[in-house]
């Protein structure tokens, strides 16, 4: 079982942002968990998630897949998908298999969310 703290936060513009903070391992045994979660606020509450991997110390493939998945869930709703706070433990991971190049990743919840795109057209 994984933790999963979950925050509503809105933008200037009134844009709704779901902040979701894993806790940690972000692995086979947890990531379906987090896939749900992602798919479901996606498709209920807001297209623009912000993940925070502050307390995530260990991410295999099957955590970097539900990452990969819940982008692809944001994009086809025209939305936004960012990552802060990488742990330093998990942050090989992305760079080893590229992966930080493919996401969007900020230092700070603060920049991810600043990073939000302020006016979409719908």
């Amino acid at each position: 079982m994984i933790h999963i703290d979950q925050k509503t936060y809105t933008t200037q513009d009134g844009n709704t942002v779901i902040v979701l903070t894993p806790a940690g391992r972000l692995d086979i045994t947890t990531a379906w968990q987090f896939r749900l979660k992602l798919q479901e606020c996606i498709s209920k509450l807001s297209r623009h998630v912000v993940v925070n991997l502050a307390q995530v110390n260990f991410i295999d493939s099957s955590g970097l897949t539900s990452l990969v998945a819940g982008m692809r869930d944001a994009d086809k709703v025209k939305g936004s998908f960012r990552i802060c706070n990488v742990h330093p433990e998990a942050k090989l991971v992305f760079e080893v298999t590229m992966m930080d190049t493919v996401f969007e990743i900020f230092e700070t919840e603060e920049e991810a969310l600043e990073g939000v795109p302020r006016s979409i057209a719908s």
